[in-house]
């Protein structure tokens, strides 16, 4: 009937909960979906909070920059991240906003950490790394101060547009997915 609120979950978020729980879809059905997600996000305004956010997310699958819709076909395509390899974003609250992005091959794990802030408005996080960590056999051989760019000040004091970013369109209780400042997508799984 007109009128009526529809109960139906949009075939983007069954896909994606499908990525979420470990069943793999086509690489372009995934993209797809992201860029549907995104496109629904904008057009109703979603605003997510930072609590939501918080936690650690493990990557499981991104697309390149060029992924976007023409003619509601999804161009571009993606990968599943192999999980001898994983990789994991993790956000954190403590006397700052904190974020830490690292990957792990066998028993080499290779740790960034930085300040991050979050402009719950536009779902934007900002973030830059400042700490580096390379650990062999769960012992750290390498630790100290990490050089993303050039920096004109703070990181309190740089504008949002000279920062990487990630611009979260989906934010649930089992996974994440952002588009980054330099336009790829990507969905993250939570962590146990």
């Amino acid at each position: 009937m007109i009128g009526e609120l529809s109960t139906t979950v949009p075939d983007y978020i069954e896909i994606l909960s499908k990525v979420a729980s470990d069943r793999r879809p086509a690489a372009k059905v995934v993209v797809s979906a992201l860029l549907q997600a995104e496109r629904a996000a904008k057009q109703q305004r979603l605003v997510y909070p930072l609590e939501s956010l918080l936690g650690d997310w493990r990557l499981y699958f991104t697309a390149p920059r060029n992924a976007k819709l023409k003619n509601g076909i999804a161009q571009g395509n993606g990968f599943y991240i192999p999980q001898i390899a994983p990789a994991q974003i993790s956000f954190h609250a403590r006397e700052y906003l904190e974020i830490s992005n690292q990957i792990q091959f066998g028993s080499l794990l290779f740790k960034l950490t930085g300040p991050a802030r979050y402009l719950g408005k536009k779902n934007l996080l900002a973030f830059d790394f400042t700490q580096m960590q390379l650990c062999l056999f769960n012992r750290t051989v390498y630790q100290g101060k990490f050089n993303s760019g050039k920096k004109l000040g703070s990181f309190e004091e740089q504008p949002i547009s000279k920062l990487p970013f990630f611009a979260f369109f989906l934010v649930t209780e089992d996974y994440i997915a952002a588009r980054g400042r330099g336009g790829g997508l990507a969905i993250w799984v939570k962590q146990d």
